[in-house]
């Protein structure tokens, strides 16, 4: 399967198929006869470094890497210093290639030493996570965390090539599968109702599931590229979902539990505010703790959400708020940062 992602300065091609690690210096070779530098992480690393490798050399590419420390910690200014000066040590060049072989974390980070390293190297992201394939390889989000804030520095930059391989999901602990769950059940509240029904057994239709939401990914990112309109549907759930994020250090919740737990408020929200029924509601909740995904933190609501209005959905003194409306669709309102606070901290995610 190959998707494209076009734009007025960029051509995005995005392939969906099994194996296509093994294959995939013949897409890297496209992009480039020099200098190929792959950043991995710690986990990622003994199962699939290899066989990317091999893959790229065969072309005869020359491959240098740089293995991180898996986890949200390495999305930092400093690991970002380090690879800066990994690319200088390895001579990479503005005709060479940068590849991400990994999760989501992987990804951000690479894709932005991408988009600022000699101001802008070709990229190829290989997502091996559900979520990654799902979400965050395509659509040119870039990004790091600063100590007050996730995703807070960052670059629109669109991969070259992305490389989703449903094989990879097979090496995934339950928990992590789950994160990807999470986007998942995201992308069937805000555009394909009929894709919560397939969540109900995700295993036997991954294929089909990937493909079905990076097709909304696609439609989306190709109406609003920078994020000022029809793309902020894309943070259904992810308002308080950050702010479970940081209250937890980014380690007590991955992304996809605080998300998990994110759209649990959102919805109920909804259902308050009379956009979405009960049974509707249910369903979607349903299906998150079916997923084996959180319902609830055990953090204080006021301190958790008063990080809200520094999230980087807020615009000026607003807040974009993204609610379904019935499933399968949903609006974004402009809120008061107070309004909404108030709003979630009525409902039961906070214990």
């Amino acid at each position: 399967m190959e998707l494209k992602l076009n734009g007025k300065n960029y051509n995005s091609n995005i392939y969906i198929e099994k194996e296509l690690l093994k294959t995939a210096g013949l897409y890297a070779k496209k992009l480039t006869d020099g200098n190929v530098f792959v950043v991995t992480d710690s986990n990622v690393f003994p199962l699939y470094f290899e066989t990317v490798r091999t893959a790229l050399e065969e072309q005869g590419l020359r491959v240098s890497y740089y293995v991180i420390p898996a986890g949200e910690a390495s999305k930092s200014l400093s690991m970002l210093g380090v690879l800066y000066e990994e690319c200088v040590k390895n001579r990479i060049t503005r005709t060479d290639l940068i590849v991400a072989l990994g999760g989501g974390v992987v990804g951000d980070l690479t894709g932005f030493l991408a988009a600022t390293y000699l101001r802008g190297v070709r990229l190829m992201q290989i997502p091996t996570t559900f979520l990654a394939q799902i979400d965050s390889s395509v659509g040119g989000k870039t990004a790091i965390d600063l100590p007050s804030g996730k995703n807070l520095v960052g670059a629109f930059y669109q991969p070259n090539v992305v490389l989703i391989d449903p094989d990879t999901l097979s090496t995934l602990s339950d928990k992590i599968f789950a994160d990807g769950m999470a986007e998942a059940i995201k992308y069937g509240c805000i555009r394909d109702r009929e894709l919560l029904t397939l969540l109900e057994s995700p295993k036997e239709h991954l294929t089909q599931i990937i493909t079905r939401c990076v097709t909304i990914k696609k439609n989306v990112v190709q109406q609003d590229e920078f994020d000022t309109g029809e793309r902020m549907i894309l943070n259904f759930g992810h308002t308080v979902g950050h702010t479970i994020e940081k209250a937890g250090n980014y380690i007590e919740y991955t992304h996809g539990q605080a998300v998990a737990v994110g759209m649990v408020c959102i919805v109920q929200i909804g259902l308050m505010l009379g956009k979405i029924s009960e049974e509707e509601a249910s369903q979607v909740i349903s299906l998150i703790r079916s997923a084996n995904l959180p319902l609830s933190v055990p953090y204080d609501k006021d301190e958790c959400l008063k990080t809200v209005s520094t999230d980087k959905k807020m615009m000026g003194a607003t807040l974009n708020v993204v609610l379904p409306k019935g499933l399968g669709d949903c609006t974004v309102e402009q809120w008061n940062p107070d309004d909404f606070v108030n709003m979630a901290k009525e409902t039961d995610v906070f214990l």
